[in-house]
C-alpha cells in the first residue's frame, strides 16, 4: 500500500485530527470550569481549518484505486457543510450550558464523527465506502438525538431514528447486492459502464433509492422525521435538518446521474412522483402543526422535495442548483432554529407556536431576523431563498419534457402554500395579541454570532452572484 495516498484525504484528515484534539481536551479538562468554552473554541477552530483546507484543494482527487473520489463539486459541498456545522457548534452553547454540561465533549465528538461519515459518503467511488460513510454518519446522529435522555421525547425520537435508519440501511444493502449481481462490481465507474436495463438492475436501483430516501426524509419514507425532530435537542434538530440532508441529497444526485444514468428513464419518473408527494404532503401537514419543531420537520420534508427537483433536469445545472439550494437552506433554517433554541432555553422548554404570540412586543430584533429567515425559506424576493428556488426550477425545466414542466408547475403552486404556513408564524409574532407575551431575552454572544452569520447568508447569498458562479464553476 502506498501510504502517501492518505495525504489526498485532506478534509477527512483534519476531521480525524479534530476528533483527537477534542477527545484529549475533554479528558484533560473534565473537572475544570472552562471546559465547555474551550471545547467549543477547539471545535469551531478545527472546522474552520477543515473548510479552509478543503477550499484550497484544486481539481478532482482520486485515491486507493478509485475507492475515494472527491470532485470539485463535492469539495464545495464539504465547505458548506463544515460552515453549517460551525454555526451549529456556536448556537448549541446556550443549550450546553443550561442542559447538557455533562455531555458537551460527547456532543462535539459525535458531531465531528457524523460530519466525517458524510465526507466519506460524498467522496466515495465504491458502494462499500459509501455504505461505511453512511453508517459512520447515522449511528452518531442517533446518539446526538438521545443526548437529552432524561426527556421521554428524546428517547422516543432516538429510538424511531435508529430503527428507521437500520431498516433503510438493510433495504439499501439489499439493493446494492442486486446491483452487484447485475454488474459484478461495486465501483461506481464500472457499474455505470456495465449496468443495463434488466429486472435485477432496476430492483437494485429502486431499493437503493428507497434506502437513501429515508435519510433525506422524502415521502413516503418520512414518517420518522416529525417525532425525531421534536424529541431531539434543538441544536441537534438543526444539524439533522440541514447538514445531514445536504450530504445525502448531493450523494443521491451524483449516484443517480453518474452510476444509474443508463436507467434514467426509470428513476426519472420515480423521482417525479416522490418530489410531488414530498412537497405536497409536507405542505399540507405543516399547516396543521401547532408545535414549532414538528412544523419545521414538515418544512424540511418539503424543502427536500425542492432540493431533489434539481436532479430532475439531469443536466449541467443540476449539481450547482442543488448545491446552491443547500447553501441557502443552511443559512435560513439554522437562523430559525437559533431563535427556537433561544426561546426554548429561556422559557422553560416551550416550543409550541402559541408561545410566539406577541413575540414582537418583547423581542423585536429576534422577531425581525426570524421573519427574514422564514421569508427566505418561503422563496420571497429579494432574499436568497427566491434565487435558490429559481435555480432548481430552471435545472428541472432543462429536462424539457412535459412531465418535468408539470412537476415544476406543481412545485410553484406549493410555493404559494408554503408561503401561507410560514406566514402563520409571522402572524403570531406581529399580529396575534396576548396578555402574557414571552419575556425579553438577552441574547448571549453565541446567539448573536450565529444569527449574524445566518442573516448575512440569507441577505447576501442572493445578491452576490460570485457565490453561484463559484459553485457552478466546480461542476460535478
Amino acid at each position: 500500500m502506498n501510504y502517501s495516498e492518505f495525504l489526498k484525504l485532506i478534509p477527512e484528515a483534519f476531521l480525524v485530527l479534530s476528533l483527537i484534539i477534542v477527545f484529549v481536551a475533554d479528558f484533560c479538562l473534565a473537572k475544570t470550569k472552562v471546559k465547555g468554552h474551550t471545547l467549543q473554541f477547539l471545535t469551531v477552530g478545527m472546522l474552520a481549518v477543515t473548510a479552509a483546507a478543503t477550499l484550497a484543494l484544486a481539481g478532482p482527487v482520486s485515491a486507493f484505486g478509485g475507492l475515494y473520489v472527491a470532485s470539485s463539486a463535492v469539495n464545495v459541498m464539504k465547505v458548506i457543510l463544515a460552515a453549517g456545522t460551525i454555526i451549529v457548534a456556536i448556537m448549541a452553547q446556550p443549550w450546553i450550558e443550561r442542559c447538557a454540561m455533562k455531555y458537551e465533549g460527547e456532543f462535539y465528538m459525535l458531531m465531528l464523527s457524523t460530519l466525517l461519515g458524510m465526507f466519506f459518503m460524498m467522496s466515495s467511488g465504491h458502494f462499500l465506502l459509501f455504505f461505511l460513510g453512511l453508517e459512520t454518519a447515522s449511528v452518531p446522529l442517533a446518539c446526538m438525538v438521545a443526548l437529552d435522555k432524561w426527556k421521554q421525547n428524546s428517547a422516543e425520537g432516538a429510538a424511531k431514528y435508529i430503527l428507521v435508519a437500520t431498516f433503510s440501511s438493510g433495504v439499501m444493502l439489499y439493493g446494492i447486492s442486486f446491483v452487484y449481481a447485475a454488474c459484478g462490481t461495486l465501483y461506481f465507474d464500472d457499474v455505470a459502464a456495465k449496468i443495463a436495463v434488466s429486472p435485477l438492475a432496476i430492483m437494485g436501483m429502486v431499493f437503493f433509492f428507497s434506502g437513501l430516501g429515508f435519510k433525506i426524509s422524502l415521502v413516503p419514507f418520512h414518517l420518522w422525521t416529525a417525532d425525531t425532530y421534536e424529541g431531539a435537542p434543538t441544536p441537534v434538530t438543526g444539524y439533522l435538518s440541514v447538514v445531514s440532508k445536504g450530504a445525502a441529497a448531493l450523494t443521491l444526485c451524483i449516484i443517480l446521474m453518474k452510476v444509474f444514468q443508463p436507467l434514467v428513464e426509470y428513476w426519472e419518473y420515480m423521482l417525479y412522483i416522490v418530489i410531488v408527494l414530498s412537497i405536497t404532503v409536507a405542505n399540507l401537514f405543516a399547516i396543521r402543526q401547532s408545535e414549532l419543531k414538528r412544523f419545521m420537520a414538515f418544512s424540511s420534508i418539503s424543502q427536500a422535495g425542492y432540493i431533489m427537483l434539481a436532479v430532475v433536469g439531469n443536466g449541467v445545472q443540476s449539481v450547482p442548483a442543488l448545491t446552491y439550494y443547500v447553501l441557502v437552506y443552511v443559512a435560513a433554517n439554522l437562523a430559525v432554529f437559533t431563535v427556537i433554541n433561544v426561546v426554548e432555553q429561556g422559557n422553560g422548554g416551550r416550543t409550541d407556536m402559541a408561545a410566539y404570540n406577541g413575540f414582537y412586543q418583547t423581542n423585536p430584533k429576534l422577531s425581525f431576523l426570524l421573519t427574514l429567515a422564514l421569508f427566505s425559506l418561503a422563496g420571497i424576493p429579494p432574499f436568497a431563498g427566491m434565487f435558490s428556488k429559481f435555480f432548481v426550477f430552471m435545472a428541472a425545466a432543462e429536462q424539457g419534457s412535459a412531465a418535468a414542466y408539470f412537476v415544476v408547475f406543481i412545485a410553484l403552486i406549493n410555493t404559494v402554500v408554503s408561503l401561507y404556513y410560514y406566514l402563520l408564524i409571522v402572524k403570531a409574532m406581529y399580529i396575534t395579541k396576548t396578555d402574557t407575551p414571552l419575556p425579553t431575552f438577552q441574547s448571549d454572544l453565541n446567539t448573536k454570532v450565529s444569527m449574524a452569520l445566518c442573516t448575512l447568508g440569507v441577505v447576501l447569498f442572493g445578491v452576490c452572484s460570485c457565490i453561484y458562479e463559484w459553485i457552478a464553476a466546480a461542476g460535478i
